[in-house]
């Protein structure tokens, strides 16, 4: 796993071999940041990963100057793994959650500047991903939602959908929650 830019940019490790995730790719993950860094200042921001995975997401935006990332990853290899990176960085604006995302969407009452979620590519709950984040306590006038998802999602459709992009066999869709 690599850290792009920021604070912690070109900072490297490995990956435990038994993780289950599938790594947002450093191609696909450069290019949403830098859309992102368009649409939002991360200075101070809170943001929240959810199915973090290997942290990779989580560690760029903590790279970026966000005050507060809170993660998300019930799988305990990938959840040990981002403690420890978050340990050898002294990453202290990072905070773990080791459990179930919908549990978590559902009780959870801290609201967040940027919420970014990238659920496995076949989860049968992936559709309904969105509209549980924006119906959720976690969002407020102003948050920015970025979903992760294959091409064979399509959410434009739905309520605050901004923008789709697409690289390689990664999708993103971009919502914003108007003031």
């Amino acid at each position: 796993m690599r850290i792009i830019r920021g604070q912690y940019g070109r900072r490297r490790f490995d990956v435990p071999t038994n993780i289950t995730a599938r790594p947002t790719t450093d191609m696909a993950r450069e290019n949403i940041f830098n859309v992102l860094e368009n649409l939002i200042d991360f200075e101070g921001v809170t943001a929240l990963d959810l199915f973090a995975g290997t942290g990779a997401v989580t560690f760029e935006f903590a790279s970026r100057g966000c005050s507060q990332v809170v993660c998300v990853e019930k799988a305990k290899t990938q959840y040990d793994f981002i403690r420890k990176v978050k340990g050898q960085l002294n990453a202290d604006m990072v905070t773990p959650v080791r459990g179930d995302v919908f549990r978590f969407i559902a009780s959870c009452q801290q609201q967040f500047d940027v919420i970014f979620a990238d659920p496995p590519y076949d989860l049968p709950e992936l559709p309904q991903i969105p509209e549980l984040i924006m119906n959720s306590a976690m969002v407020k006038p102003g948050t920015l939602i970025i979903i992760e998802h294959s091409r064979a999602n399509d959410f434009s459709s739905l309520p605050h959908f901004k923008q789709h992009r697409a690289y390689g066999k990664v999708n993103f869709s971009i919502f914003s929650i108007e003031s």
